[in-house]
């Protein structure tokens, strides 16, 4: 058997570099580099090996959970498809990943992890950063990754990595099990030599195939459709990963049957598609909400069924409602007791399409959707009319920058009250276009998000829309689209605090309790003071973005346009009304305290209790 010297740290750049996926014919290099951060725990290992591979390309980040939500976006923007390795030293560099590993494995985004690790020796023990257990010596924090993980593996010998490696590739590349997968590395494997077989570096084609259901519960599924008076189709975001938008098009024009959509699948179908009722469920539309309560059958393309897309599973009130899943996980298509169609989006919706050549829902029915669907047409208009409040009202600035931005570019958002204004406002042009990680919500995703979305589009207007809790959560990340000079323009909309979660808190009676930014009020000992001088512009001006202030909608829209003259990240910072929202039409299932002192929550817990008798079981 023919060899190849190498340390292990070597040969997993060296293999990694040399594996490929294809789809419908299209080949491609499934990893584009690597985003890390080096120190003791990997510096000599992976960080040797990236340095004689100047062809998997290193980018420096600011902060670990940050690159991995820009290698999840990069990879959620190209469908999937390709992605990126993210690697840290052992310790908090390895601990700062966990949650950028469970919003890729909640989202079903593929990202490669290889965080160091301690000794594999224990010759040297405890290192600096390491957690000692006094029950076991085989644990570390590391041990962290499991759970969120899709694959999780630690390499203790050399020869381990042969057969690891294949595993680690088989669940990235997997549409129905891909996620986070973390390579554990201990720091000195990592510079452990040994005589790796050659054809372990050879080009590998992991070939994505379009697999289809049992043709028998494909037959019942038709028969159910049409049977149905009143179908409804949820898409979430496997209708976009799998390139499903253009015959799900096709499909409800001619048939009529209306689209709804989750936050991963908005973009399904264009915003002005007349079977499009737009946002689904908790941040719905009224029309989507109301279509959905009627509904006697529900096929869910491509969606998990988040509480927020069910409305907490009270959205589908039909007594005789149904379930047709269409999903590549197993593990999603049974979900609400459906009728599981196991397989490829695009593939099922072809065969569907043609099965049903003859099929179409009544003419009231799809005379109802299409007039909802105008009608919240105009609802947005209104909203996004220029009104120049000062400050601004935050659905007025969705409108300047959606109005604004061209049908190519994407957007980019992630927590707070944006999310939720922006699923039902944005007005979808084409797939990609609305790019909202709600599957966790991370504060934080934004502006690490936006450099994994330029960075698969280079030739897209990024925009990052950005409350103030989130900014400072995470914006160092605008360093690093510095100096790649991936130029993204962001907007940051400040309304002093925590907004979403303040408004919550105000619904459930505690009037938003420690949700502003404001100094201590040492007579009533709460944060209730005046509010905290703290001065974004100048921050973001520090590393290195160029910046705009607006006052006003008016002076938004010019700032847009000089941003995009701008070749280097540009910031633009507008206050928003806070007391000012879009309204929202559904419930959400966030438990109220039984019992109180305060009145207004005592209220808040009787609400609660009726919304709550709406809610169902779906079996």
């Amino acid at each position: 058997m023919e060899v190849k010297r190498l340390t292990v740290a070597q040969a997993t750049i060296e293999y990694l570099k040399n594996q490929y996926v294809e789809r419908d014919g299209i080949q491609n290099r499934f990893f584009a580099g690597c985003f890390g951060i080096l120190g003791h725990g990997n510096v000599a290992g992976i960080g040797q090996a990236l340095h004689q591979n100047p062809d998997f390309p290193f980018y420096v980040a600011r902060n670990e959970q940050a690159m991995v939500h820009t290698a999840a976006a990069f990879a959620k923007v190209k469908n999937r498809l390709q992605t990126f390795v993210c690697t840290s030293s052992i310790g908090p560099g390895a601990t700062n990943m966990v949650t950028g590993a469970a919003a890729a494995t909640i989202n079903r985004i593929p990202v490669l992890l290889i965080p160091g690790d301690i000794f594999a020796t224990r010759h040297v023990a405890p290192v600096l950063q390491q957690l000692e257990s006094a029950a076991t010596q085989d644990i570390s924090v590391n041990d962290c990754f499991r759970p969120v993980s899709k694959y999780w593996d630690r390499i203790n010998r050399p020869e381990q990595l042969i057969t690891a490696l294949p595993e680690v590739m088989r669940v990235l590349t997997s549409q129905a099990e891909t996620g986070a997968v973390t390579l554990s590395i201990p720091q000195d494997v990592q510079a452990e030599a040994f005589d790796f077989p050659i054809t372990l570096f050879q080009k590998k084609v992991w070939h994505i195939g379009r697999t289809m259901p049992d043709q028998t519960f494909l037959a019942k599924a038709i028969e159910q459709i049409r049977a149905s008076k009143k179908p409804l189709i949820v898409s979430g975001g496997g209708t976009i990963y799998s390139g499903a938008t253009e015959v799900l098009k096709k499909l409800v024009n001619r048939t009529g049957i209306p689209v709804t959509e989750t936050f991963a699948g908005k973009g399904s179908l264009k915003y002005n598609e007349p079977q499009n009722l737009g946002a689904v469920g908790v941040t719905g539309t009224p029309g989507a909400i109301e279509v959905a309560g009627e509904a006697d059958l529900v096929i869910g393309l491509g969606t998990r069924y988040s509480d927020f897309t069910t409305i907490s599973k009270s959205a589908f009130q039909n007594p005789k409602v149904r379930f047709i899943n269409i999903n590549i996980t197993e593990f999603d298509s049974f979900k609400h007791g459906a009728l599981p169609l196991i397989g490829d989006a695009k593939a099922i919706l072809e065969e569907i399409d043609d099965q049903l050549s003859d099929y179409e829902v009544s003419g009231d029915y799809r005379e109802k959707v299409e007039n909802l669907n105008t009608s919240w047409d105009d609802f947005v208009s209104d909203i996004y009319s220029e009104k120049n409040e000062t400050p601004a009202f935050q659905g007025e600035v969705i409108g300047a920058v959606n109005t604004f931005s061209e049908g190519n570019d994407i957007m980019i958002c992630a927590a707070g009250s944006l999310p939720g204004d922006l699923h039902k406002l944005w007005r979808t042009r084409n797939p990609k276009g609305f790019h909202l990680e709600y599957g966790y919500s991370c504060m934080g995703y934004e502006i690490a998000g936006g450099l994994g979305a330029k960075m698969a589009r280079p030739d897209s207007e990024i925009y990052v829309l950005v409350g103030d809790g989130s900014y400072l959560m995470m914006s160092q990340e605008i360093i690093t689209s510095i100096q790649e000079r991936q130029k993204l323009t962001i907007v940051l909309l400040n309304n002093d605090g925590y907004s979403s979660i303040g408004g919550l808190s105000a619904s459930l009676g505690s009037d938003g309790f420690g949700t502003f930014y404001r100094y201590r009020n040492e007579e009533t000992n709460q944060l209730d003071g005046g509010l905290l001088p703290i001065d974004y512009a100048t921050n973001a001006a520090s590393m290195g973005a160029h910046v705009i202030k607006a006052s006003n909608v008016g002076e938004l829209k010019k700032a847009l346009k000089e941003a995009k003259t701008i070749d280097r990240t540009t910031l633009i910072y507008i206050e928003v009304d806070r007391k000012k929202g879009v309204p929202g039409f559904a419930w959400w299932d966030v438990a109220v305290a039984e019992v109180s002192e305060k009145t207004a929550v005592s209220e808040s817990y009787k609400t609660y209790q009726t919304n709550k008798k709406t809610q169902k079981y779906y079996l």
